[in-house]
Order: structure tokens, then C-alpha cells, then sequence
């Protein structure tokens, strides 16, 4: 990828992780395990814990949407991402999988 510098970054912008990215990390944390990760203990916990995590997070962008600043509501947005993610490793599903739809 490049970033809006022009300056060729890989998977990352400049100091910003991107999808393809996150998603790589998530789908190592995992497989790896790691003792104490919130990542692992919701992938444990399944579905439907992630999927109310993830209508949470849409609740909290809609909200940040209409009353709060637009740094508030990118971080809202990465939340809502983050957790989107996590349902698409319990699912074994890929970003492929959700770009064809796109």
C-alpha cells in the first residue's frame, strides 16, 4: 500500500494499522493463545457474546454519529470493526470473504 505521502508502507499506513492487518493479528492471537487476551477469551466465549458486542459497538456509532466529534466516531467505528473481525475468525471467515460482497 501507499499512503497519501506516497511513501510505499505494506499492510500499514504510517503509524496506522489497516484491516488486513488487524485481522492477520487477530487471526495469530488466536492460534497463539496468549494467556490473558481478551481477543481469546471472546473467541472462547462464541457467537452470541461476540455478536452482542457487536450490535454494542453499532449502538455506540450511531450515538457518536449524531452527538459526538468525528475522532469519537472513528474510534466507535474501530471498535465496531475490531469486534466484526473477531466473528469472522469464530466463523473461519477471511476479509476474501467479506470483500466479494463489497
Amino acid at each position: 500500500m501507499v499512503c497519501r505521502s506516497g511513501k510505499a508502507t505494506g499492510l500499514r499506513f504510517e503509524g496506522v494499522k489497516t484491516f488486513d492487518a488487524l485481522f492477520a493479528e487477530l487471526t495469530q492471537k488466536s492460534a497463539d493463545r496468549p494467556a490473558g487476551s481478551g481477543t481469546v477469551e471472546a473467541l472462547d466465549k462464541g457467537e452470541h457474546f461476540i455478536g452482542k458486542k457487536i450490535i454494542e459497538e453499532a449502538g455506540e456509532v450511531w450515538i457518536a454519529s449524531e452527538y459526538q466529534s468525528d475522532a469519537e466516531l472513528a474510534e466507535e467505528m474501530s471498535q465496531l470493526i475490531y469486534w466484526t473481525q473477531v466473528m469472522m475468525i469464530k466463523r473461519g471467515l477471511t476479509p476474501e470473504d467479506i470483500y466479494k460482497y463489497l
